[in-house]
């Protein structure tokens, strides 16, 4: 049977006589066997038929306060109002034609917040998967706005913009934390009643022995109407401690709106406690599971932290203990048996795979020590390399004293 380039499919070949009812494919003179490409399944769709999920077993609870909203025809009568007060306004409409209208980024950013800001903040949390780590399959619309920003110094402070980048020396010191607490999640009203919240800070990522506990870093609990500073402090703040090796970490605030004032003793450590890293282990899960009649998250707001220099200073002084450092054991490279007659490689090269990587790098070295003059220093380079001829040597030798000469090769690790 003659193959082409082109992709030929017979449905019946003859081997020995027999026939057999199995599909070759030839294209570009490679025989695939089995089902073509866009036919046969791909490893993603086989994956999925192993790993069946039931979606009522996997489906999301949402935990937060429900969104309350006015009716279609309520919405459409604000819009058109809205509309209508843009346009018979003449003086916004020249300055507009101009190209002198000047717009209130604040007024926009407020608009923003109210509407689907916090909307986008849950999908910003999906996509760092807080609440895959700190609530499982639980999530929540974060309907309180929480701000909170550090004090690096005097001018300089350090805004949490869910997800930023910021240092554990610009997060040194408790942040200033702010929200509007006298105002309803639920109808958007300022609330008759005093109101009660808590407000946590954790790390998912810093546990030392278990993965799926986290350090609790901040609790306060009772804060009346959103006054932070009056609040009860259970755990004293405690900065991020990134180990140097990991990457970044994860810093998560979470705020919860309580039905009435709560007692949290069981939490609060003693002033001879809240350096133990043991006593601080937490888990949100477990902990909103046990309070979940009594509070309801409302905020949410976090960022990205990786080790710096103060880390060091951090951990031998506050911590009292060494700084852990962290490295990637790379496995080692896989090298095939060694042959006799090693075809169309190098013959150096091959050789060198097969021995220790130091004693190479320590050849290396002797050689350019022998060429350099304690005083004076290397022998300078040839000013025209390839204009010398090398006579009488090996091919392999040759390449190696070009490559030498040209400054390419293992040589540039010495240099």
């Amino acid at each position: 049977m003659a193959f082409t380039n082109l992709l030929v499919k017979n449905n019946l070949y003859n081997i020995n006589g027999i026939s057999n009812p199995l599909l070759i494919c030839v294209r570009l003179g490679h025989v695939m066997r089995g089902k073509r490409p866009g036919i046969a399944r791909s490893l993603e769709q086989r994956l999925q038929e192993e790993n069946v999920k039931d979606p009522e077993m996997c489906a999301r609870v949402n935990i937060g306060f429900p969104q309350l909203k006015s009716s279609r025809s309520e919405q459409l009568k604000q819009r058109l109002a809205h509309l209508k007060a843009q346009r018979s306004n003449e003086h916004i409409e020249k300055l507009a034609r101009s190209n002198k209208l000047v717009i209130d980024l604040d007024k926009v950013q407020r608009d923003y917040r109210l509407t689907t800001g916090q909307f986008d903040l849950r999908v910003i949390a999906d996509h760092y998967g807080i609440f895959d780590d700190l609530f499982g399959l639980a999530y929540f619309v974060p309907r309180t706005e929480l701000n909170i920003q550090y004090q690096f110094d005097d001018d300089t402070f350090s805004i949490v913009y869910n997800g930023n980048v910021i240092k554990p020396a610009e997060a040194a010191n408790a942040p200033e934390v702010s929200f509007n607490g006298t105002i309803d999640p639920i109808t958007g009203k300022k609330s008759i009643e005093d109101c009660y919240w808590t407000l946590i800070a954790t790390n998912p990522d810093a546990h030392f022995t278990d993965s799926s506990a986290e350090y609790v870093h901040w609790f306060i609990s009772n804060i009346p109407n959103g006054d932070v500073k009056q609040g009860e402090v259970l755990i004293d703040y405690l900065p991020p401690f990134p180990p140097k090796g990991l990457g970044f970490q994860r810093f998560v605030f979470v705020l919860y709106k309580q039905n009435r004032k709560l007692d949290f003793s069981k939490y609060k450590l003693a002033a001879s406690e809240q350096n133990n890293l043991e006593k601080r282990t937490f888990k949100t899960l477990d902990f909103y599971r046990a309070q979940q009649d009594h509070i309801t998250p409302a905020g949410l707001a976090f960022f990205q932290t990786d080790w710096d220099e103060s880390i060091t200073k951090f951990y031998h002084n506050v911590l009292n203990m060494k700084e852990p450092i962290f490295e990637y054991d790379f496995p080692k490279p896989y090298v095939a048996d060694q042959k006799f007659f090693p075809l169309k490689q190098a013959f150096n090269l091959y050789l060198d795979r097969y021995r220790d990587i130091k004693q190479i790098n320590k050849e290396f070295l002797e050689r350019k020590l022998a060429k350099t003059h304690p005083f004076e220093g290397p022998e300078k380079p040839l000013r025209f390399p390839n204009a010398h001829p090398i006579k009488n040597v090996p091919s392999w030798l040759r390449t190696e004293m070009r490559k030498s000469r040209l400054g390419r090769g293992r040589i540039n690790d010495y240099k």
